[in-house]
């Protein structure tokens, strides 16, 4: 059985979010995506908990914008 680790570095975040790893270091910097810095070089470590926050309010921001941003195809003729 494979436990999920406590914290992710930010490599491990990059490949969960099919992304960069300097995006993900932009969204730490940023605070959009809580961290730790740890050790004496200050490596980033992102926990697991706070990945899936993270996540789930992408989807929130996501669905609001959508909601606020209805989908219009040029194709269809409006009313």
């Amino acid at each position: 059985m494979s436990a999920t680790p406590r914290f992710l570095t930010l490599a491990d975040v990059a490949e969960v979010l099919n992304t960069s790893s300097a995006q993900v270091y932009a969204l730490v910097r940023r605070g959009d995506l809580p961290a730790i810095k740890i050790g004496g070089r200050g490596q980033w470590r992102v926990e697991s908990a706070q990945l899936e926050e993270f996540i789930q309010r992408m989807y929130s921001e996501t669905r609001t914008f959508v909601d606020e941003h209805p989908f219009v195809d040029a194709e269809q003729p409006e009313s």
